[in-house]
């Protein structure tokens, strides 16, 4: 079981990078495994391209590696742990340096709707205040900014999506990479219209239910 998972993560580190989401080692994945109370999460250092279902890493959610103890974790473990231990709907994240999601975290101000599709992620993308990388007040200050949402950026460096799984983190990554575009197009022509917030939090009930039942049958 926890080789799929592990190969999953490998999966979608390689559709980062395929999809210009991330270059080089920049970004991580990790996956929370409720049953064991351990995560999942890419080692420090190491392409995407280069990774093997070994090199992922396991480990506690206080930090101690309990496999590859030969490998350094992610300098952003604390960030995804902290996921972990205080929100029950998060069981994946992912971090990317997306082009215009992080360029706009350079403004440091939230990321307002004007596209429906931002519901993905909440009603806006908060803005975390800045912390250097890999550091303990780095994933404070993304776990505050992400509160009732599904994305923050972080200041002058990226963004940090959460999901059930990995296939849902990785949507709400792409979608507020597009609607962040979206934004800065339209802002160069002008004041783009944003949506408010009630019919932000319709589209979020509406998304609940959104495509086939589980139990459809294509006959």
């Amino acid at each position: 079981m926890l080789d799929q998972d592990k190969q999953n993560i490998i999966d979608y580190g390689n559709k980062l990078i395929e999809q210009g989401y991330t270059l080089g080692t920049g970004g991580n994945i990790s996956q929370f495994i409720k049953e064991k109370n351990i995560m999942l999460i890419t080692p420090s250092g190491i392409p995407f391209e280069d990774m093997n279902i070994a090199d992922i890493i396991e480990m506690t959610l206080d930090g101690t590696v309990i496999s590859n103890t030969n490998l350094i974790p992610s300098s952003e473990w604390q960030m995804h742990a902290i996921f972990y231990k205080k929100r029950k709907d998060i069981n994946c994240l992912i971090h990317a340096h997306t082009t215009y999601s992080t360029a706009y975290a350079t403004l440091r101000k939230t990321l307002p709707a004007s596209h429906y599709m931002l519901a993905v992620a909440g009603t806006d993308v908060h803005c975390a205040n800045y912390a250097s990388y890999g550091t303990k007040e780095l994933a404070v200050n993304a776990f505050e900014a992400m509160k009732d949402r599904k994305a923050v950026l972080l200041a002058n460096h990226g963004i940090l999506t959460g999901g059930s799984n990995i296939k849902q983190a990785f949507n709400v990554l792409e979608q507020v990479e597009y609607c962040t575009k979206i934004h800065f197009i339209a802002s160069c022509m002008g004041n783009p219209i944003i949506l408010p917030n009630n019919e932000l939090e319709n589209m979020i009930k509406r998304f609940v239910n959104y495509g086939q039942p589980q139990n459809h049958v294509i006959k």
